[in-house]
């Protein structure tokens, strides 16, 4: 990790419905930034395994996610659809020194997220309902009540607060790439 300025470096919280492209977004955005000092991108232990797909992440069960837990391993963590997801402890020194973390987080930490490391920036993601129904279909991973319950539940809670920039990903990988990578420059100004 390399100190970037004098400045405490921005915890960037990414969010947004199944489907949105969170993985494929921030997968294109740390190649991107692999030689950028100012970014970091933490894996996250989550108590699924290796080969079920979806991010790369640590791979830990429901006991070992429990004991971390309580020992403080995580600056973050929840418990979404049967599954629980922590951030490591780590990201706090990563920002102390003045890099930006970018991490995919639940919509139910923000709070959190922004009394205990300010500052902290949100980047929501976001899609038109058509393409959110297309593509949570095409992963074929969800029944048709379940994708429209995540439809739903997409448009039912909206993000707010300061610091919260909105991408649509509602064109090319290309074009969400740019737009994200954008926003993550932008949140990343934000240093203190």
């Amino acid at each position: 990790m390399t100190k970037h300025t004098g400045g405490r470096g921005t915890l960037i919280l990414v969010v947004g419905p199944s489907g949105a492209g969170k993985d494929t977004l921030i997968d294109a955005a740390k190649a991107a930034l692999a030689d950028d000092p100012r970014f970091h991108f933490p894996r996250r232990d989550i108590t699924r395994p290796a080969e079920a797909g979806g991010e790369d992440h640590n791979p830990v069960d429901a006991a070992t996610f429990e004991s971390r837990k309580a020992d403080g391993a995580y600056a973050l963590c929840w418990g979404a659809h049967e599954l629980f997801y922590g951030v490591p402890a780590a990201i706090a020194d990563c920002l102390a020194a003045g890099v930006s973390v970018v991490v995919n987080v639940s919509r139910s930490v923000i709070d959190q997220a922004r009394e205990t490391f300010p500052p902290t920036a949100v980047v929501s993601l976001s899609v038109p309902e058509d393409v959110l129904r297309r593509r949570l279909t095409s992963r074929g991973r969800e029944s048709a009540e379940q994708i429209e319950a995540r439809v739903a539940r997409a448009a039912a809670v909206p993000v707010s607060g300061p610091n919260v920039f909105e991408v649509v990903n509602d064109d090319t990988v290309e074009t969400a790439v740019a737009r994200f990578l954008a926003a993550l420059h932008d949140a990343a100004e934000l240093q203190q």
